[in-house]
């Protein structure tokens, strides 16, 4: 954003504007917060999302304290520059509650996500259940037991999605194969092996 477009943008009467972080990768909405000038400023010069906390009244740039910092990737501003978009590269969850994305709480009715995001945001909160443990989580058990329990789980669920695969119908198989996959994402935490890469070995075997 040059200098011309900064000059446009439109601040309440208090000063700020609201920004809104989402996913380069996916596309999913991480969190809304706040910008005033000197923050939209750090946020261009350095890279790193910096916001302005109305309930603190001073700057706070994400993921100073938790490390779940936001690499900008690119800045925007909506049609009556009074609303900032900012695409970024989030590092573990957005929000505080270890969640992926702040906008959890859905309501009721049909629900459309991609499912690269659906796997992000369930690999992001057992990372997030990993860093910021939760009492009485079974992932935070799988951890606390460390590499060979989770093997044993993988182990246990690869047989039954096996035994699933035998019975007629496909709702035992669905279950199952559901186990696995979380198991595996919950692997995957516990050796520091990420979606992307995970991704990018599947894309070099397309052919």
């Amino acid at each position: 954003m040059n200098e011309e477009l900064m000059g446009k943008v439109k601040y309440d009467a208090n000063g700020l504007v609201p920004a809104i972080a989402q996913d380069a990768r996916t596309g999913t909405v991480l969190m809304q917060a706040y910008m005033n000038k000197e923050s939209l400023g750090l946020t261009l010069e350095t890279g790193c999302a910096t916001y302005y906390s109305r309930s603190r009244k001073q700057l706070w740039t994400k993921g100073e304290t938790s490390g779940h910092v936001q690499k900008v990737v690119s800045l925007s501003l909506d049609c009556d520059y009074d609303c900032v978009l900012l695409q970024v590269e989030q590092t573990g969850p957005a929000c505080h509650t270890g969640a992926r994305s702040c906008f959890f709480n859905s309501a009721p009715g049909p629900e459309a996500q991609a499912n690269a995001s659906l796997l992000y945001d369930l690999y992001d909160l057992i990372a997030g259940r990993k860093e910021n443990p939760v009492e009485g989580s079974y992932t935070n058990y799988l951890f606390e037991k460390g590499i060979d329990k989770i093997l044993k789980k993988i182990g246990e669920e690869s047989a039954e999605v096996i035994i699933a695969s035998k019975n007629e119908g496909t709702d035992e198989l669905r279950y199952e194969a559901a186990d696995l996959l979380y198991h595996l994402l919950v692997l995957m935490n516990e050796k520091g092996l990420s979606l992307d890469e995970l991704f990018a070995e599947l894309q070099k075997r397309r052919k």
